[in-house]
C-alpha cells in the first residue's frame, strides 16, 4: 500500500512541478491560482526588504516557472532574449561612439525579429518558396538539433512550435533597447532586475506590452498597495473571469466555434449572428486575460498599463485603434509609425517595408507575374510624387499607415487572411481621414449622430472579423457566400430559442460593454467600499457562477496563439 501511494505522490508532484502541454498553466485553471497563493506568501517576506533585487529576484524565478509550466522548455528562448538584451541595452547606453550605438540597436532588432520569424514564420517562407520555385525545401528544427546532440533528448526535428508570448515578449525587449538609444529611459542595474521585466508572469504570454520607461522604476519603488488598490484588484480580477469563462467561452464553445468550422451547415442569420459573436468573444476572451493580469501585478504591488477602452464604443476606425489593444497600438505607432515618417513624409525605411509586403503577397500568391506588376504600379506612384509634390506627401503619409497596419496583421501571421484584416483596417483609417473633412455628422454629438457613427464602425471592424477569426480562405467564402445568399428572416425565432442561452449571454455581454461608464465606476465604487467580508462573499458567488458556465475544458486565451 505504501508502495502505491509513493507512486500516486510522485505522479501528483510531477504534475505540479512539470510541464504538461495537455494542461498548460493559464489563469482560468484552479492550478494557477494555487500557484499565484504560493508566490504570494513567500512574497510576503521579500516586498518590503531594502534590497530592491531580492524582490526582482524571487518574482523573476516564479515567472520562469510560469512560462516552463505554460510552454516548457520554450523558457530558454526567453532566458537568451533577456541576457542577449540586457548586454545589448547596457553597451549602447555605455558607448559614446553613434555608429556603434546604431549598430547595437539593429543588432538587438535583428535578433529579436529574426527569433520571432524563425518561430512564427518558417512555414511560411518554406512552402511558399518550394510553390514558388518548385522546390522542396522542409523545415528543420535545428534548436531541437542541437539540444538533441548536446544532451541526447529526442525532440522532434521536423516540427517548429510557436512559444507562448514571443511576440509579445520580443517586441518588449526591442522596445527597452530603443527606449535606452533615445535616451527615454535609463538600463536596470543588474541583470536580475532586467530579467524580471521581460518575463513578469502576469503580462508575459498575452500582453499588456510593457514599456521598460514605466516599469523598470517601479521595480526600484517601495511596496505600496492601499485598501482602494487591493478592492480595485480584486473587482478587475472578477470582471476579467467573468469576460472569459462565463461570456467568451461559453458562446464559443457552444455556438461560435460551431460555425466557424463548417459555415456552409449553418443559415445565412447563424453565420451572421457568429460574426458578431465572435467580435464579442475576441474582446472579453483578449481584454479578460488583460484584467485579471492587471489585478494579479497590482496585488503585487506594480501597475501594469491599460489595454482596452470600450473599443466598442468607437465613433470611427482611429478611435477604435486608440482603445482596442493600447498597448499595442501604440507600440506599433511609436516604434514603427512614426519612425518611418508617421504623417510627415516617407523614409528608406518606408519602402524597404513596402518591399517586405509586396514580396510576401507574391509569396502567398506564388506568382512570379506579380513582381514587374508591382514595379510598374510603384514606378507610376514615384512619378506621380515628381510631378505633383503635394501628391507625394499624401502618398508617403498613407502609404506609412497602411504599412503600419499591414504589418501589424502580418504580426498575427503569415497569411491572406491576416494581410486581407490588417489592410481592410488601413483603408478603414485613410478612408476616414479624407470622410472627416467632409462628413456631415463629423461635428455632431446628438445621441443619433452618435450611434450611427458607433454602429457603422462597430459593423465594419466586425466584418473585417470574417478574415481575423477563419483559418482559410475557404472559411471566408463560405460565411460570406451564406450571409449574402441564405439570410433567411423566416427562420430567425427559430434560431433564436434553439440558441436562447448563447444569444441571452451575447445580450449580457453587449450591454455590459455599452452601458454608461457612469454606471460601471458606481458598480465599481459600491465593490471597492464594501466591507471585506461582503467582498469575500461577492467573490465567492461570482466564482461558483463563473466556473458552473464550463461546459468544455478550459479554453486557451485566443492571443497565445500570438
Amino acid at each position: 500500500m505504501e508502495f502505491f501511494q509513493q507512486i500516486e505522490w510522485s505522479e501528483y508532484l510531477k504534475s505540479i512541478l512539470f510541464y504538461d502541454k495537455e494542461s498548460p498553466l493559464i489563469f482560468t485553471r484552479f492550478f494557477f491560482w494555487g500557484f499565484f497563493a504560493v508566490v504570494l506568501a513567500g512574497y510576503s517576506f521579500v516586498y518590503n526588504n531594502r534590497n530592491r533585487s531580492l524582490r526582482a529576484g524571487y518574482l523573476f524565478l516564479a515567472s520562469l516557472f510560469f512560462y516552463y509550466k505554460s510552454s516548457g522548455f520554450f523558457f530558454f528562448i526567453l532566458l537568451f532574449s533577456t541576457l542577449t538584451d540586457y548586454f545589448i541595452g547596457k553597451s549602447i547606453y555605455s558607448s559614446r561612439n553613434q555608429t556603434v550605438r546604431k549598430l547595437l540597436l539593429a543588432l538587438s532588432v535583428f535578433l529579436n525579429l529574426g527569433l520571432l520569424a524563425y518561430f512564427k514564420y518558417a512555414y511560411f517562407f518554406t512552402e511558399s518558396l518550394n510553390t514558388l520555385l518548385g522546390a522542396d525545401m522542409q523545415v528543420v528544427n535545428y534548436l531541437a538539433v542541437w539540444a538533441n546532440e548536446a544532451t541526447g533528448t529526442h525532440f522532434n526535428v521536423n516540427q517548429i512550435l510557436l512559444p507562448v508570448g514571443i511576440s509579445f515578449f520580443t517586441f518588449q525587449t526591442i522596445s527597452y533597447s530603443v527606449d535606452v538609444y533615445r535616451g527615454d529611459t535609463q538600463p536596470v542595474k543588474n541583470l536580475i532586475d532586467f530579467g524580471f521585466y521581460v518575463s513578469f508572469f502576469p503580462q508575459l504570454v498575452a500582453g499588456p506590452i510593457v514599456r521598460a520607461s514605466g516599469f523598470v522604476k517601479q521595480i526600484y519603488e517601495d511596496y505600496r498597495v492601499s485598501k482602494r488598490d487591493f478592492g480595485w484588484a480584486v473587482y478587475i480580477i472578477l470582471k476579467g473571469l467573468v469576460k472569459k469563462i462565463f461570456i467568451g467561452d461559453y458562446i464559443a464553445v457552444n455556438f461560435v466555434d460551431r460555425v466557424f468550422s463548417d459555415p456552409i451547415s449553418y443559415s445565412g442569420f447563424e453565420n451572421l449572428m457568429a460574426l458578431f459573436g465572435y467580435s464579442l468573444q475576441v474582446y472579453v476572451d483578449f481584454s479578460g486575460y488583460t484584467d485579471i493580469a492587471i489585478g494579479v501585478a497590482l496585488l503585487m504591488g506594480f501597475r501594469l498599463p491599460q489595454n482596452f477602452n470600450s473599443p466598442y464604443k468607437a465613433k470611427n476606425v482611429g478611435e477604435f485603434w486608440k482603445r482596442w489593444h493600447i498597448s499595442l497600438s501604440s507600440w506599433l505607432k511609436d516604434y514603427l509609425y512614426i519612425p518611418i515618417g508617421g504623417n510627415r513624409n516617407g523614409s528608406f525605411f518606408s519602402y524597404f517595408s513596402l518591399g517586405i509586403i509586396l514580396a510576401i503577397v507574391v509569396l502567398l500568391a506564388g506568382k512570379l507575374i506579380l513582381i514587374p506588376i508591382f514595379a510598374g504600379i510603384v514606378l507610376l506612384f514615384a512619378i506621380l510624387a515628381r510631378i505633383f509634390p503635394k501628391v507625394k506627401r499624401q502618398i508617403d503619409t498613407n502609404i506609412n499607415l497602411m504599412l503600419t497596419m499591414l504589418l501589424g496583421g502580418l504580426w498575427h501571421g503569415a497569411s491572406w487572411q491576416f494581410i486581407i484584416w490588417g489592410g481592410l483596417n488601413g483603408v478603414g483609417l485613410v478612408v476616414y481621414k479624407f470622410w472627416r473633412k467632409i462628413s456631415p455628422w463629423e461635428t455632431k454629438t446628438n445621441w443619433l449622430a452618435t450611434f450611427w457613427k458607433i454602429t457603422i464602425t462597430f459593423c465594419f471592424i466586425t466584418f473585417t472579423r470574417i478574415f481575423f477569426r477563419s483559418e482559410s480562405m475557404e472559411v471566408v467564402n463560405g460565411m460570406m457566400h451564406q450571409i449574402g445568399t441564405n439570410l433567411d428572416l423566416s427562420i430567425v425565432p427559430e434560431v433564436l430559442v434553439a440558441y436562447k442561452w448563447v444569444f441571452l449571454v451575447m445580450l449580457f455581454g453587449f450591454f455590459t460593454h455599452w452601458v454608461s461608464q457612469k454606471w460601471k465606476d458606481r458598480l465599481k465604487d459600491a465593490f471597492i467600499a464594501a466591507p471585506l467580508w461582503l467582498k469575500i462573499v461577492i467573490s465567492a458567488i461570482v466564482v461558483i457562477i463563473v466556473y458552473q458556465s464550463v461546459s468544455a475544458d478550459m479554453q486557451p486565451f485566443i492571443y497565445f496563439q500570438f
